[in-house]
C-alpha cells in the first residue's frame, strides 16, 4: 500500500538504478511519489523497475528533484548533464566525496544554483538493484554539502527527500565532510581490507578459530574494489594524513613490541589501547548519543527457535533492548547472544531471563 505523507510533490528522477538509487526509487514509490529511473545500462534500469524502485524516462518528463547516484569518477559530468537537460529541477548526487564534484562543475561553469551535494551514511556490502531496500535510510545520517551559489529555499527539496526517506539531515562543508568520511569510513576501510588481507594463504586451522572480532573487523572488506579505488583516490587528501598518522600509531607500536621488557615499552603498549578504549567511547551510541549500555550475555542452543523465543521473552519482560550482537563459531552447538540494555534495568533483565531458565554467560558495564 503507497502511503501520501510525503514532504516532496515529485516526480523524482534518479539517475543510477544500483544499491543507493534502487533504495531511494523503493523509498520514495512507498510514499506514493512518481520516480524516473535513468541508467546508462538498460539492464540496470529493467531490473530496478522490476523491483518496483519506479518507471522509465518519458519524453516531457519534468521532475522536481534529481538524485545522481553513479560513480565518483562521472559524478560530475552526469550532473552537469541533468542541470542543462532539466532547467527546472533541483539536481543533488550522493557520491561519497563533495569537493571533486563541486569543483568540477565550477570549472565546466554549471548552474550551480540548482545543485547542491549530498551523502547518505548508509550502504551494505552488497550492490546493484538487487541489493536495493526501502528503510536502507531510516535513521541514518544524510550530509548536505551547502555552498554560496544556492538558496535555502533551493535546497529545501533535497531536506524533504532526506526526511521522505527516514535520514537525519547533517549540514556540512564540502571540505569538512571529506575530513569527516576520511576518518570514518574509507580509512576504516582501508584498514580492514589491509586486515584482511594477512588472512590469505594462513593455515586453516587458523582461520577456523576466528572469531566475532575478526569478523567485525574485516567486514567491509568484502566492498567493491573498482567503486574504492574512485573513493580512495577523489579524498585522498584527506586520507593520507589520518594514514600517516595511524602508520606513526603503528611504528611505536613496533618498536615496543622489538623490546618488550625494556623500559616504558609496557606503558607504550597500555597507553595504545587506553587510548583506543577513549576513541571507542567517542563513538555515538544508539540514535546518536554518547551514553554506555550494559551487555548481557545469553547462552543460545543450536536449535530452531531458540533465538526468537529470547527475543520473545526479553519484550515480555517489559525491557527494551537497545541492541543484539550474535557470536556463533562454525561447528559450536551453542551460540552467545550479547543484549544491550539501559545500566538501571541490567538486573532485572538477568533476573528474569535466569527465572525463565536462560543461562547467562557475563554480565558487565
Amino acid at each position: 500500500m503507497l502511503l501520501t505523507d510525503s514532504r516532496l510533490v515529485g516526480p523524482v528522477r534518479v539517475v543510477g538504478s544500483g544499491l543507493l538509487g534502487t533504495s531511494i526509487g523503493l523509498g520514495l514509490r512507498a510514499k506514493g511519489i512518481d520516480v524516473i529511473l535513468d541508467d546508462a545500462s538498460p539492464a540496470n534500469l529493467s531490473l530496478a523497475v522490476d523491483y518496483g524502485a519506479g518507471r522509465p524516462a518519458e519524453p516531457g518528463d519534468s521532475p522536481q528533484l534529481i538524485v545522481v547516484c553513479v560513480p565518483p569518477d562521472v559524478t560530475g559530468r552526469v550532473v552537469a548533464a541533468e542541470l542543462a537537460a532539466f532547467p527546472d529541477a533541483i539536481v543533488t548526487d550522493v557520491a561519497s566525496v563533495k569537493v571533486q564534484p563541486l569543483e568540477e562543475l565550477r570549472a565546466a561553469g554549471a548552474d550551480l544554483a540548482r545543485y547542491i551535494g549530498s551523502h547518505p551514511l548508509a550502504g551494505r556490502e552488497r550492490g546493484g538493484a538487487v541489493a536495493g531496500r526501502a528503510d536502507l535510510f531510516l535513521g541514518r545520517p544524510w550530509v548536505v554539502t551547502g555552498h554560496d551559489d544556492i538558496s535555502y529555499r533551493e535546497g529545501s527539496a533535497i531536506d524533504d527527500l532526506i526526511l521522505d526517506l527516514g535520514a537525519v539531515p547533517v549540514e556540512l562543508s564540502p571540505e569538512e565532510h571529506d575530513r569527516a568520511v576520511a576518518l570514518v569510513s574509507h580509512v576504516p576501510q582501508l584498514i580492514a581490507t589491509l586486515l584482511a588481507k594477512r588472512l590469505l594463504g594462513a593455515a586453516h586451522s587458523s582461520v577456523g578459530l576466528a572469531g566475532q572480532g575478526l569478523r567485525d573487523t574485516t567486514r567491509i572488506a568484502a566492498s567493491e574494489p573498482e567503486l574504492w579505488v574512485q573513493i580512495l583516490g577523489a579524498n585522498a587528501p584527506a586520507i593520507t594524513p589520518i594514514l600517516r598518522a595511524y602508520r606513526d600509531d603503528l611504528d611505536a607500536v613496533l618498536a615496543a613490541l622489538e623490546h618488550p621488557t625494556a623500559p616504558g615499552a609496557r606503558r607504550a603498549l597500555a597507553e595504545a589501547i587506553a587510548a583506543g578504549n577513549a576513541g571507542v567511547a567517542a563513538i555515538p551510541g544508539k540514535h546518536g548519543q554518547d551514553r554506555r549500555y550494559s551487555q548481557i550475555v545469553v547462552m543460545v542452543d543450536d536449535r530452531p527457535g531458540e533465538l526468537a523465543r529470547l527475543l520473545t521473552e526479553i519484550g515480555a519482560s517489559g525491557v527494551n533492548m537497545e541492541d543484539l550482537r550474535l557470536e556463533h563459531s562454525p561447528g559450536a552447538q551453542i551460540g552467545l547472544a550479547e543484549i544491550s540494555v539501559l545500566p538501571e534495568v541490567e538486573q532485572q533483565l538477568t533476573d528474569e531471563l535466569e527465572s525463565r531458565g536462560w543461562r547467562i554467560a557475563g554480565a558487565s558495564l
